[in-house]
């Protein structure tokens, strides 16, 4: 497909559609997690909520770097330089490995200091010690995966990661309760083995990515002379990092929401758990959109089609609005039923239920943020995602929630309000900036070209 030249609804139906079949395997990926730890314990669902910022933090570090390297591979294949791409793939891969190694000691480190912060102790930490210690291992795998699907998306290939997806999928549905349980030579491992079965289906999907990638033309071009660290790892670095970091504020802010409602109770805290899967599921087909809006916007962008990037940002914005509005109307009145596919225990369904209804009016503000931050990334204009995502996810939350859920005496509903008015002050703010941003790129184009 020609990301510069073809008609925009069907690139963005091709690229957005197989992304967000993916990610739909992906949510459910971590439904199964949730489901069997259920089979365990309340304190399993709870550790498991727990571990989610830590664990997110790993994948959000990846995710950043690779939506840096995705964003330079675009606009140098729109360009039209393929040596360039290829060097910049290369050179993502490499930085990606000496990442991911620093990535791991941070996390064996910070993770008893954050767990305690969370209000774990006794049997509680020690779940949530050991399923977060055994997932650290794999860190290597869950970021060269996410390098190389960066450098595939590039392409406008959301294929094979679709694949992927699918595949973890299914193999976690077999997995997570054999390791669990055991048998067949395995011995019950408990979370242990919900850890175990990730780390294994992340090795076997790196295996498949790193093949995927290795058949296109990004690999054509010496591999190992341009593994050394050169002065693109600061153009990585420059493009990755505010992505990576307005990531990791995603997970500071999934950590201090956990950490206001654990000031409550247990029950929230795994209510939470599943109520952000559920939200998530719904919040699904706009996944693809964002990965469109990244991969168009950087070609284009390196092309000098600036009409085309516009084009793309207001038929990606379209579909995702009718989506969410669609999606939310669904979640507001089936909060309940789905809440206790998940749990009996009343009190979780009861804080789901509430958590999943302020949810359901909140979503389009996620269409609006995130299509934004997506094309700012591909204009190679990062530095604004890290300025909202800090006043989104700590400064603006840690004065609401407080307000809210304390000082008014919201409880639970306070912190669930909170994120309801943030989220919407946030892509509002965006919206308006990145329309002023590509405003200025389309004139600035436009002048350029009357000059010539």
């Amino acid at each position: 497909m020609d990301l510069t030249n073809d008609p925009i609804p069907g690139l963005v139906r091709k690229i957005a559609l197989p992304a967000s079949i993916g990610f739909f395997f992906n949510t459910m990926y971590n439904v199964v997690d949730t489901f069997f730890a259920g089979f365990i314990s309340t304190d399993a669902l709870a550790a498991l909520s727990i571990s989610f910022p830590v664990f997110f933090i790993i994948i959000a570090m990846g995710s950043g770097i690779s939506q840096g390297g995705t964003a330079l591979i675009a606009n140098a294949l729109g360009e039209k330089n393929p040596g360039r791409a290829h060097q910049i793939c290369v050179q993502c891969i490499s930085f990606g490995c000496l990442f991911s190694i620093a990535l791991t000691f941070a996390g064996f480190l910070s993770a008893p200091i954050l767990f305690q912060i969370l209000g774990a102790s006794g049997k509680y930490l020690e779940i949530a010690l050991d399923y977060i210690n055994l997932i650290l291992c794999g860190t290597i795998f869950f970021v060269l995966q996410s390098i190389c699907n960066a450098c595939l998306n590039a392409q406008g290939d959301t294929r094979s990661y679709r694949n992927v997806l699918i595949a973890g999928f299914l193999l976690n549905c077999v997995l997570d309760p054999w390791f669990m349980f055991g048998g067949l030579g395995i011995p019950a491992m408990g979370i242990k083995g919900i850890a175990l079965a990730t780390i294994l289906i992340q090795f076997l999907g790196m295996i498949y990515m790193l093949h995927r990638l290795s058949l296109t033309k990004l690999w054509d071009g010496p591999i190992l002379s341009m593994l050394a660290p050169s002065r693109i790892y600061r153009e990585i670095a420059g493009q990755g990092f505010p992505a990576s970091f307005n990531m990791v504020s995603v997970a500071i802010g999934i950590f201090l929401i956990t950490w206001f409602i654990s000031m409550f109770s247990t029950e929230s805290v795994a209510a939470y758990g599943i109520a952000t899967r559920i939200e998530q599921i719904v919040l699904l087909p706009t996944i693809g959109l964002n990965i469109a809006v990244l991969s168009m916007t950087g070609q284009n962008n390196g092309a000098r089609k600036p009409g085309r990037i516009r084009d793309t940002l207001n038929t990606t914005m379209k579909y995702g609005l009718i989506m969410m509005l669609t999606g939310g109307f669904l979640l507001f009145f089936l909060a309940g039923p789905m809440m206790k596919a998940f749990t009996n225990d009343p009190i979780v369904v009861a804080h789901g239920v509430d958590y999943l209804r302020i949810a359901a009016i909140t979503l389009c503000s996620y269409v609006i943020l995130f299509q934004t931050v997506n094309l700012l990334q591909g204009l190679k204009r990062p530095m604004f995602a890290l300025v909202i995502g800090l006043s989104r996810q700590i400064i603006a939350p840690s004065i609401v929630f407080y307000l809210l859920a304390f000082k008014l005496g919201m409880r639970e509903s306070g912190v669930w309000w909170g994120i309801f008015l943030v989220t919407w002050s946030a892509a509002i703010i965006t919206h308006f900036f990145g329309r002023h941003v590509l405003s200025k790129t389309l004139a600035s184009r436009i002048e350029s070209s009357r000059d010539g």
